[in-house]
């Protein structure tokens, strides 16, 4: 069976968890900002009245496929960053959410498929674009980038010990011949500069990591992402996100403890705390058994919180539906 007429499974990580809790209003309109392969939605939609509504988005046109297989009045699906969220719901006239589901790993069918160039362990292009069709691939910034750059980002976004060490040899690559294209390339470049490394990890994991992050610009939509929900979420409105790494994880843990209760503002120490925005309502990881059955999900951490009753800001929205399934 050829690449193109391959199909990758993909399981789920924390499916009841999520859902269970994010769904609390089945009659009212909910947000999956990471539509994957569906996972999340379509047990959303079981929850969901038949006055409920999901939206969801993705930037890969894979999971834009997956998504038309879904045949539900109430389920619309957009191709877009999820960071785009505030302007598609204001073109299609929802004033507020209720819910809003960001699962930040990527999938499985990314992974495994040698073309997408995301895995070190299957050779392909690296490319690693979640939408192949927009912004820099990540032989391109390999290509262009200053050594110093290069082991930025690796610090920055793999926290990779041997940054320095890796961007020396891939700028040295580089000026000796051809760049660097194929994953297989950069994982056994990394192996040669990268000295010791945690038992059971790969030498290029990190690196894999960082660039991924970079190309995607993973941190800067989650943080867009997340101080958007302060305005969208109405009261009690949930937030259930799904982190794989620590950078993540670590992002979505301070935005919901500076938004909530008792927080002072730092510049008037004197002043009385701030009102609370959000209330955490929950740290949730995965079980041994779903470990045993999907060792991929072993790092996930969800985090839910719900936005208090204080005064919400007024959102302006126009009638209109735009790229619906």
């Amino acid at each position: 069976m050829s690449e193109g007429q391959q199909t990758w499974q993909h399981t789920t990580v924390l499916l009841h968890e999520a859902i269970d809790s994010l769904v609390h209003r089945p009659d009212g309109v909910y947000l999956d900002g990471t539509f994957g392969r569906g996972g999340h939605s379509r047990l959303l939609l079981e929850r969901l009245s038949p006055q409920g509504r999901l939206i969801a988005l993705d930037r890969d046109p894979e999971a834009i496929a997956a998504a038309a297989q879904i045949a539900d009045p109430r389920f619309t699906i957009v191709q877009t960053p999820f960071s785009d969220y505030p302007r598609v719901l204001a073109e299609l006239g929802v004033p507020r959410l209720d819910g809003l589901l960001l699962d930040l790993g990527i999938s499985s069918p990314q992974i495994d498929n040698p073309a997408r160039g995301f895995s070190f362990r299957h050779d392909g292009p690296l490319d690693m674009r979640m939408d192949p069709s927009r912004g820099q691939s990540a032989a391109e910034f390999l290509a262009t980038a200053s050594q110093r750059e290069i082991a930025e980002v690796l610090r920055d976004y793999g926290e990779e010990r041997f940054a320095p060490a890796i961007a020396k040899a891939v700028v040295a690559r580089r000026e000796a011949g051809p760049p660097i294209e194929r994953t297989a390339q950069l994982a056994t470049l990394v192996a040669g500069a990268v000295k010791t490394r945690e038992r059971g990890q790969d030498p290029a994991t990190r690196t894999f990591q960082a660039l991924r992050i970079l190309v995607n610009a993973e941190l800067e939509e989650l943080e867009q992402g997340l101080n958007a929900a302060l305005t969208w979420l109405a009261p009690q409105g949930r937030l259930a996100v799904i982190a794989f790494h620590s950078l993540e994880d670590r992002i979505v843990k301070n935005f919901i403890a500076q938004h909530g209760p008792g927080q002072v503002d730092r510049r008037v120490p004197m002043a009385a705390p701030r009102p609370a925005l959000l209330r955490a309502l929950g740290r949730i990881k995965p079980g041994e058994a779903e470990v045993d059955g999907n060792p991929r999900s072993r790092s996930a951490i969800l985090r839910v919180a719900e936005r208090t009753d204080e005064p919400l800001p007024v959102v302006p929205t126009k009638p209109g539906r735009r790229n619906v399934s």
